[in-house]
């Protein structure tokens, strides 16, 4: 198949790969590229190349699938960088196609406008798989194995880089051969013996992460079976919908949790990296009769011992494990409903006024709507926890924990379903480090509802530094007067100041057909019962 330039290759791609819209900056580096993809797809040309990786990376997450970000040469992929450690991070599938400099030039450290000193280098550091395209025969299969990289197990972003010399030329796309490696599986004898110790679980628990979102049915028929409780990692959110019993979600370091981790006889985790910010900097104790499942041999054990490490898929390997299950002991199902209960009321005293916004988001959203959340107190308190989950696909977040990034995210999203809502989390610090982005929002119009919580700088590193330093430093901001910004970006504004403007106004902006912005005064709204601090220790103290 012939293609007049790199450009009409690329959209054809992208068409084999269900991806309908793409986020990047119009570069001369990239312009072939998106001229194309604005005449035949749907091109949205947001403020910053992290955004666009960020936006890409929401996309994919939201559809169970993958996005694409366009960038420029040199600085322009050298933005896109941090977003890429955040696909990273989290495993998240996204092709990432960046312009370079012309063939001739590449490499000669002539200083042509735009080049950088091995730019193939950076994209390997930062993504699953990186390469440049060599001539106009080779475009479209270079294309392919990147995309076919991020979509593997584990995932992660792939960065393809292409000359611009040889994204203006006619282009030869020829049969691709596909590249199946085979995937992971634990042996019969290592399935037995994991499964002879499930067998005799009488107060078993699942801990399920990221890994485990590809498995839900399988996951859901073993919970059936064995009646455990099951924990998440913040990643594993809605692999079984937060409103089933016998979920209690990620809680794993409160001391109901704890206590119930303590008593039970069996540990099932899949998929989980065991973050620090989720197991209290690894102090958090973990049965000694542990079966891991991971599809990364790197993970098994890596963290926490395991009696059983199986290097696997976890759909396959849950279903052979489920033929080994036994129900747990009489009480076991309803202790595992107690706890659930427990962690959930304690978290909603805790966090005072803002339960009622917590809340309302649940209320006025339908079961199925993607929450993105930046880093901030309220995501981090109780959005990462609280406010229910029911698909993984609505479970959109920054894994790697970089601030400022959920405006990005929360925009990618909402056009992925455009026929649902969307709520974005942010803090006022964090929308500051992509404040552009809300003219992408005003300009695109998706039906996003940005709840800004506004404390007037970083709150959570402000209160860090309450608890355990004299002075604060770096985290006390000028915040902007967000009904004249929202004004200026011609975006609808409402404000929270009173618990009992939670439900009207959320169930207003969440029933509009576009965007809206809404203000939280938390100074107004007044503080929770207990600051929150981050779980991160200070050494020394």
């Amino acid at each position: 198949m012939r293609y007049d330039n790199g450009g009409d290759l690329l959209v054809a791609v992208l068409r084999e790969l269900g991806i309908d819209t793409v986020f990047g900056i119009v570069s001369v580096h990239n312009l072939p590229l998106v001229e194309a993809v604005d005449r035949e797809l749907r091109f949205v040309p947001v403020r910053h190349e992290a955004s666009a990786v960020n936006a890409a990376d929401a996309y994919g997450r939201a559809r169970g699938s993958i996005g694409c970000a366009l960038t420029s040469t040199g600085t322009g992929a050298g933005n896109a960088a941090g977003s890429l450690i955040e696909s990273l991070s989290a495993g998240s599938s996204v092709l990432h196609v960046t312009g370079q400099v012309e063939s001739a030039f590449l490499g000669s450290g002539r200083g042509f406008i735009h080049e950088t000193k091995d730019q193939l280098g950076m994209l390997t550091a930062v993504s699953v798989h990186a390469a440049t395209v060599p001539d106009t025969e080779r475009a479209g299969d270079l294309l392919r194995r990147a995309a076919r990289a991020a979509l593997a197990v584990p995932g992660g972003p792939a960065s393809v880089e292409w000359p611009i010399d040889l994204q203006y030329a006619p282009q030869t796309d020829g049969p691709t051969v596909p590249d199946h490696p085979a995937a992971p599986a634990p042996t019969d004898g290592e399935l037995a013996a994991a499964g002879e110790l499930l067998a005799s679980a009488r107060r078993p628990l699942v801990w399920a992460g990221g890994g485990a979102t590809r498995a839900r049915p399988e996951l859901a028929r073993l919970l059936k079976t064995t009646g455990a409780g099951l924990l998440t990692s913040n990643s594993g959110r809605g692999t079984v919908p937060e409103d089933d019993e016998q979920v209690i979600g990620n809680f794993a370091t409160t001391p109901a949790a704890r206590a119930l981790l303590a008593d039970a006889d069996v540990l099932l985790t899949i998929g989980t990296h065991f973050r620090s910010n989720e197991t209290a900097d690894y102090t958090l104790e973990l049965p000694a009769a542990h079966i891991q499942i991971d599809a990364d041999a790197a993970a098994l054990g890596r963290v926490y011992p395991v009696a059983h490490p199986l290097h696997g898929d976890a759909a396959p390997t849950l279903t052979a494990l489920t033929a080994y299950a036994a129900p747990a002991e009489d009480g076991w199902r309803a202790r595992v409903r107690a706890v659930r209960a427990d962690v959930r009321a304690t978290l909603h005293d805790t966090i005072g006024p803002q339960a009622a916004i917590c809340d309302a988001i649940r209320a006025a959203l339908p079961r199925e709507a993607v929450i993105a959340r930046d880093v901030t107190i309220p995501s981090s308190s109780w959005g990462n926890r609280l406010l229910e989950m029911y698909d993984p696909r609505d479970n959109v977040f920054p894994r790697g924990g970089g601030i400022g990034q959920g405006l990005g995210m929360g925009i990618g999203a909402a056009l992925a379903r455009p026929d649902a809502p969307t709520v974005v989390l942010a803090g006022d610090g964090g929308l500051a480090v992509h404040l552009g982005e809300l003219l992408t929002l005003a300009q695109e119009r998706p039906r996003l509802t940005l709840i800004v919580f506004n404390d007037g700088g970083y709150g959570v590193l402000r209160n860090m530094q309450d608890r355990h330093s004299e002075r604060r430093s770096g985290v006390d901001l000028a915040t902007p007067d967000f009904e004249r910004l929202a004004r200026a970006c011609d975006l609808p504004y409402l404000r929270i100041a009173a618990e009992e403007h939670a439900a009207p106004v959320i169930t207003q902006a969440v029933a509009s057909d576009g965007p809206t912005l809404v203000e939280v005064d938390l100074g107004a709204l007044g503080p929770m019962k207990n600051p929150f601090t981050p779980p991160v220790r200070i050494p020394g103290r």
